[in-house]
């Protein structure tokens, strides 16, 4: 798949958008994260924003606050799980979600992780085993990734209400791959195999194929080592033409969101294996946060120019669609 047209503004006026998630009743609407102020955001079909409650206990510090969303409906209940920086850790809880969007109340489902001022992480989703998947930053202690018994540096793997899956690669363990820097984007392709976006250091970005187990190298190694016991990423970029915080899957097409490149990276799988990188808008709308397929078959990108690392317009941030098609060869 590849963009098609000029994007078009599906809202506009959010404060430091961090993740989107639809909802499937419900096609163009939407709840949107905004990681400063801990406040949920409902998009309405008209674009018009409205909040539906703060999150209790947000606190946000550099690039901790309200970060990832995911929707669970299960039993005739719905929950709206959100990751979360508090005064003292990051952690992910869950809030029943009325059928008039009124949030409840949270609970918990992991506290504990380390926070710091940047690498939090904060990825939730929900892959198609059921389980819930997160990514969790080193919280700017890069030993933490390869320490199994610590679960900052990995990306962690629970059920709805947070225990550990009998069939975890670790016994006991939430942890599902360890060796990760600051991952922030996750997606399942056709296939179900799992994937994920990851911040470097100084050189590489990257997106791994994830295999449970799997020790992704981080400190040891960044971007592609060629180290014995290390997977290598599938593809990598300068840390100047990525950043990336997001990752989606639509119809054969990972799209990847930058934010430091300020562009949408479309990645076409390959024979081999590998990802051919292309890329979209580059520096027409500045930092890119989040990616998702909606509901008429577009692709919404979410801007993050009032994050304090950005340039903001008058009417920044905003959530902007457009239309896919087939890629065109040649």
């Amino acid at each position: 798949m590849q963009p098609a047209g000029d994007p078009v503004v599906i809202a506009s006026g959010l404060t430091s958008p961090w993740s989107v998630v639809l909802l499937p009743e419900a096609p163009g609407e939407a709840l949107v994260s905004e990681r400063d102020t801990g406040v949920v955001q409902h998009l309405s079909a008209d674009g018009s924003l409205a909040p539906i409650g703060t999150v209790p206990g947000v606190v946000h510090q550099g690039e901790g606050g309200l970060l990832g969303l995911a929707l669970l409906d299960e039993a005739g209940s719905r929950w709206l799980y959100a990751y979360l920086t508090t005064a003292s850790d990051n952690r992910i809880v869950r809030m029943p979600l009325g059928d008039d969007l009124a949030l409840g109340a949270p609970n918990d489902v992991l506290t504990g992780l380390a926070k710091a001022g940047n690498h939090d992480g904060g990825r939730i989703a929900f892959g198609p085993d059921g389980m819930l998947y997160a990514t969790v930053g080193d919280a700017a202690v890069p030993d933490r990734a390869q320490d199994p018994s610590n679960l900052n540096g990995k990306i962690l793997r629970m059920t709805p209400e947070g225990a550990v899956p009998a069939d975890n690669p670790f016994a006991g363990s939430l942890v599902y791959s360890l060796g990760h820097r600051n991952p922030q984007g996750l997606a399942w392709d056709g296939a179900g195999q799992l994937w994920a976006a990851e911040f470097g250091q100084n050189t590489w970005d990257e997106v791994n194929r994830i295999e449970a187990g799997g020790n992704y190298g981080w400190p040891i190694v960044e971007g592609q080592g060629g180290v014995a016991g290390y997977v290598d990423p599938v593809v990598q970029w300068p840390t100047s033409e990525a950043s990336p915080s997001a990752l989606t899957y639509v119809d054969g097409t990972f799209f990847l969101a930058a934010l430091r490149g300020a562009r949408v990276w479309a990645l076409y799988p390959t024979m081999d294996g590998g990802l051919d990188p292309v890329a979209w808008f580059t520096g027409e709308f500045g930092r890119i946060r989040e990616v998702l397929p909606a509901a008429d078959g577009s692709l919404w990108f979410v801007t993050n120019n009032t994050d304090g690392r950005g340039d903001p317009a008058a009417d920044d941030d905003r959530i902007l669609s457009v239309r896919l098609t087939q890629l065109v060869e040649g």
